[in-house]
């Protein structure tokens, strides 16, 4: 059984981070609109500090009657702190290096984390309702100090530590060897799990963090991020209601809308096979498959689409079509057909799917009956 988990979205920081991507007062608006709609509980809004319009755009999101927490991202210094007072968010996240290749590049030492980290720390609990830390780059760090720096987290009463996985090297089984290992050291710690996609694990990594004791997840809308990109939201909310039995309490009949608005905003176009949301996901071709999709969907498919607001499965016909998805087709616009009929429908569907190196649209399939009949 799964601890409750808090999930945490920064689609509009680190979503937006993605090279190229940059989205507009109102695009923003609309995401934190959506992300509201679905239940999130936190929304990590930005970087105050970026700009003194970024602050603006912030504190308006902040400041727009959301039920969501705001979160605001900073540096481990008092100006940054200051940004994201003035923005008017109510949580905010500083972020320390812990890696040694992260220090070195930085040129920074194991003194200075300790020392910021107190006084940055006691500085910003005057004005926010909770802070968070980031161990940045915790997955290369050296493990005696990075305990060290939960130990002094702990001292310093700090209510949220993100552990992350910044370059994406991590594996489930690495990963839930380290939750485990840390939330039996600190358990009066919430340890928040943030992973990076490079090697396609960032939604099985946060699934084995959720197991493994972290207590909060961050996201972002169709795991868009720096390099591949972060881990998924609708991913991760799926795998783990459909494969762990766990429900956040989201939303998700709402993701269809989300993830299509975010896509067209960041302009960052999602494979068509893009788990959960992708366009072909709920679509079948193969002649076995659509022959028991038509009498029962859970044969061929987990995800009923309207859990995720999506349309009903759609049969694609071509080259591995087979007769009984060529009947329902015009069955179901009224439109009888007989089992010769179907059979040569069928036929010059795979012929034409094969030439062409494509489905064949439905208009094509009209065309193929009226010129039968």
């Amino acid at each position: 059984m799964l601890t409750p988990l808090h999930i945490i979205d920064t689609t509009l920081r680190d979503g937006e981070q993605a090279p190229g991507v940059v989205f507009s007062l109102h695009e923003k608006l609309q995401i934190a609109q959506l992300l509201d709609k679905i239940g999130i509980p936190e929304v990590e809004i930005g970087m105050p500090a970026i700009s003194r319009n970024e602050i603006e755009e912030t504190e308006t999101i902040c400041t727009s009657g959301f039920k969501f927490k705001s979160l605001g991202w900073c540096r481990a210094n008092k100006q940054d702190i200051d940004a994201a007072n003035k923005a008017k968010c109510q949580h905010v996240h500083i972020s320390f290096p812990v890696s040694e290749h992260h220090l070195a590049i930085m040129g920074k030492s194991y003194g200075w984390v300790f020392n910021s980290m107190k006084e940055i720390v006691s500085y910003a609990k005057d004005y926010f309702e909770l802070v968070s830390i980031g161990a940045q780059d915790a997955s290369r760090a050296n493990q005696e100090f990075l305990e060290e720096f939960l130990a002094y987290a702990s001292i310093n009463k700090v209510q949220r530590v993100r552990i992350a996985d910044t370059v994406g090297i991590m594996n489930p089984f690495s990963v839930s060897k380290m939750m485990s290992e840390l939330n039996n050291l600190f358990p009066e710690i919430v340890l928040e799990f943030h992973g990076h996609n490079d090697l396609g694990m960032a939604t099985a990594n946060a699934l084995a963090a959720a197991i493994s004791g972290a207590k909060a997840v961050s996201v972002t809308v169709n795991g868009l991020g720096e390099r591949a990109g972060n881990t998924s939201l609708e991913e991760l909310i799926m795998a783990l209601k459909i494969s762990l039995g766990y429900d956040t309490g989201l939303k998700t009949e709402y993701f269809s809308a989300l993830c299509a608005f975010v896509e067209k905003a960041s302009g960052r176009v999602n494979s068509v096979s893009k788990p959960i949301t992708g366009n072909m996901v709920m679509c079948h071709e193969t002649g076995i498959h659509t022959n028991l999709i038509l009498k029962d969907i859970n044969s061929y498919q987990i995800l009923k689409p309207e859990t995720i607001g999506s349309e009903q499965p759609a049969l694609i016909f071509g080259k591995h079509s087979g007769s009984n998805a060529i009947t329902s087709f015009f069955q179901t616009r009224g439109m009888n057909v007989t089992k010769e009929q179907s059979y040569s429908i069928l036929k010059t569907v795979k012929q034409l799917s094969t030439e062409r190196k494509r489905s064949v649209s439905e208009r094509e399939l009209l065309n193929m009956y009226y010129h039968m009949i």
